[in-house]
């Protein structure tokens, strides 16, 4: 009679080089396929299938990390023998993994140009699908004091009203606002709303007190600077 192996049988019946936390130890995480560290993340499979063979499913169906870092938590548990546990220990993960890239950088960086507001932001919109539009508020000195998502829309676009976009900085005593949005389409260049928005809100720091400094678009690990094009 054929018996499934049970959540710890499937891992302990792997031969010792094969099985990722021992690999892990003996060679080092860089080592390791993105399948087997996301096993080790599971400690088990399920009754039919070991740790790093649902890892490795999880993986193709995904296609790359990339396609798996999109995933929201409904999705993760579309894939067989995922649960809820699973999907947030997955979720989790990657957002750490996240947050070390954002920490390649000073923890309370300054700004000095676009290029300095990509690189601390590029992770954070290299994932979405989805357009997004942020505010990254600066102080006297153009240190970071926070980063502000102001709304999330649809593929069709987000609005941001001057309202929503400058309530944080004023309630945190911000001098200068850089404004940031995505396309999801990969191409950043602005379209005529991008800086008719701009215009506007340019006028409403005016009011305010609050120096708009710049207004980046992202797209594909791309970026157009409306500052630098001279389009503000």
């Amino acid at each position: 009679m054929n018996i499934h192996p049970d959540r710890s049988t499937a891992v302990r019946e792997m031969a010792e080089e094969d099985r990722p936390r021992e690999r892990l130890a003996k060679v080092g995480a860089e080592a390791l396929r993105d399948a087997e560290l996301l096993a080790i993340l599971f400690r088990t499979g399920t009754r039919t299938m070991g740790a790093v063979a649902l890892a490795e499913e999880i993986v193709k169906h995904f296609k790359d990390l990339r396609g798996l870092s999109r995933a929201s938590l409904k999705e993760l548990q579309e894939v067989k023998g995922v649960g809820e546990v699973k999907a947030i220990e997955i979720k989790a993960a990657l957002e750490l993994g996240k947050r070390l890239a954002r920490h390649t950088v000073r923890e309370r960086p300054r700004i000095f140009s676009a290029k300095d507001v990509v690189d601390l932001l590029m992770v954070d919109f290299k994932d979405c699908e989805v357009e997004e539009f942020k505010a990254v508020l600066l102080n006297t000195k153009n240190d970071v004091l926070g980063i502000v998502r102001v709304s999330r829309g649809g593929l069709d676009g987000t609005l941001a009203s001057p309202k929503d976009v400058f309530r944080q900085a004023v309630r945190d005593g911000a001098n200068g606002i850089i404004f940031c949005h995505n396309h999801p389409s990969g191409d950043p260049e602005p379209s005529r709303d991008d800086i008719a928005l701009t215009k506007r809100l340019v006028e409403a720091g005016e009011v305010l007190g609050i120096k708009v400094m710049d207004h980046v678009v992202f797209g594909d690990n791309r970026y157009v600077s409306l500052k630098e094009r001279g389009l503000m």
